[in-house]
């Protein structure tokens, strides 16, 4: 069987795992070595957040050193799930980096999305995504009406399988979060490239998830590379949420939901996104998806703050009851389905007996109402609701966290027994490039959750909450806007308006 390498390019580290599919140690999943780099976000006052390429691509050799020295086996093939709408400019001859990247958090191209807003739409119906920041494209054109005249400009992923295998490609699902994809062909759209004003030869070749993009030395012997991925879809596919309506949400620096829709491309009519889940053996799932910017951020601010040492103490200091506080972690805006970047935290009930085990215990509450905010908002696309949720991540180890997501989606939790969902979601798709008889239900490994976390509050506590809830995120918004739903409807021939030719 091939042993892969399973590299995880995140927000704040890298993680680089050899998953062996024979190994029997731990908790199956055939982890046997495991190497964690961090990398350090810089989080800028105009709402814009950058990383550096050098020390990301730094971290990705690193780790994969460190893993493939530490498991002491031959290593078959590397896979690399990645940010998905972090951008940077760089020379394709070279590969040196022309510009920062420019993350998927980062709010600065707001003015090139409302530029195109009578485009909103047609973009919606073609792309399955809404007109925001948070995309790729409208950082890619903020970055050339900015400054960065040479060299291309693409995803993360196209620039580090570059260094690694010199080939210029993305994946499937991927592409599927830029805004420039056509959502049912599977291919770049010209229209869209046009819109946001980009250079269509600029942009690399759609490989499929299961496809051998190139071959690489960086970590030994020369070996294929394959099982290339967008993070939460790798995670989907990791969890095991193989057919149309299984869910899972991963919370890392964000909260991420995903519901597989199948192989029908369901737009939203709720102000979520439809992007591609993977390409594998000639097939194309989709899924709904629904996010909230902050999560184990919000925790970092805890920690900063001094009000928790760490996120090991949140359970231990949370209270067993807020005592009337309220808390919208929107410290990076509020995603579906407002799309405010703009949104600000808050605090709502705070009075002078406020203490700090009711702040922390607040802001793990308000992450979980985002997320149940987007769990009636999926049932909603799928015409019926979830009746499960399975979940991964860090923060998975709060049980204070994990309690108030059953509690308020109203729904049992399972939560995943190994933190590296993603990693093993990119290594099972590896697999299947280099093994052809595998099938996906063959290659994900089979897992039993660590712990269900069964709904406590009544329905009617629930909703009481989230009224009250649904009212501070209101206020947190700058003109007390309603939230916009992301438009389900455009031309029927599919053709952009006249007059979003922008």
């Amino acid at each position: 069987m091939t042993t892969v390498l399973a590299i995880d390019q995140g927000t704040s580290g890298t993680k680089a795992l050899v998953v062996d599919p024979e190994a029997r140690e731990g908790d199956g999943s055939g982890v046997v070595a495991l190497a964690e780099v961090p990398v350090t976000p810089d989080y800028l006052p105009d709402g814009g957040v950058e990383q550096d390429p050098a020390q990301l691509l730094a971290s990705v050799l690193a780790a994969g050193r460190q893993a493939v020295a530490a498991a002491d086996r031959p290593v078959h093939a590397v896979a690399l799930a990645n940010q998905g709408e972090t951008v940077l400019a760089w020379d394709r001859a070279t590969g040196k980096p022309l510009s920062r990247a420019v993350s998927w958090q980062d709010s600065r191209a707001q003015r090139q999305c409302d530029a195109r807003a009578d485009a909103a739409e047609w973009v919606a119906r073609r792309t399955g995504l809404v007109l925001n920041p948070y995309f790729s494209a409208p950082k890619m054109t903020w970055l050339r009406e900015n400054g960065v005249r040479e060299g291309v400009v693409t995803t993360t992923d196209t620039w580090l399988l570059h260094h690694l295998t010199g080939a210029y490609v993305t994946d499937a699902a991927t592409a599927s979060r830029s805004l420039l994809l056509d959502l049912d062909a599977v291919d770049w759209d010209p229209e869209l490239v046009a819109l946001f004003g980009l250079d269509p030869a600029e942009l690399p070749r759609i490989v499929a998830c299961d496809e051998v993009a190139g071959t690489t030395a960086a970590f030994g012997t020369e070996i294929p590379v394959a099982g290339l991925v967008v993070d939460q879809q790798a995670a989907l596919f990791g969890e095991g949420c193989l057919t149309a309506g299984t869910a899972k949400c991963t919370y890392g620096t964000g909260a991420f939901l995903l519901a597989n829709t199948g192989e029908a491309a369901v737009r939203s009519g709720s102000g979520l996104t439809t992007s591609v889940a993977w390409r594998a053996r000639g097939a194309t799932p989709y899924c709904v998806d629904g996010q909230v910017y902050t999560a184990a951020s919000a925790v970092r601010w805890l920690t900063e703050l001094g009000l928790v040492g760490s996120a090991a103490e949140l359970d231990e200091v949370a209270a067993a009851d807020a005592a009337g506080v309220v808390c919208v972690p929107s410290f990076a805006g509020l995603a579906a389905p407002w799309w405010r970047s703009e949104a600000t935290a808050s605090f709502a009930g705070l009075t002078l007996a406020s203490r700090r085990e009711h702040l922390v215990l607040a802001v793990l509450q308000g992450v979980a109402a985002q997320v149940a905010e987007v769990t009636g908002l999926v049932a909603a696309d799928l015409g019926g609701p979830l009746t499960r949720l399975r979940v991964d991540g860090g923060l998975t180890r709060s049980r204070t966290l994990m309690q108030a997501q059953a509690d308020l989606s109203q729904v049992p939790v399972d939560v995943y027994p190994s933190p590296h969902a993603t990693a093993l979601g990119a290594a099972a798709l590896a697999r299947m490039a280099l093994e052809p008889e595998l099938t996906a239900a063959d290659a994900v490994p089979r897992w039993t959750p660590g712990r269900t976390y069964e709904p406590r509050w009544p329905r009617a506590r629930a909703e009481e909450f989230l009224d009250r809830w649904r009212t501070a995120a209101g206020a947190a918004l700058p003109r007390q806007d309603a939230p916009a739903a992301q438009p389900d409807a455009g031309p029927a021939d599919g053709r952009r308006p006249e007059d979003g030719r922008g």
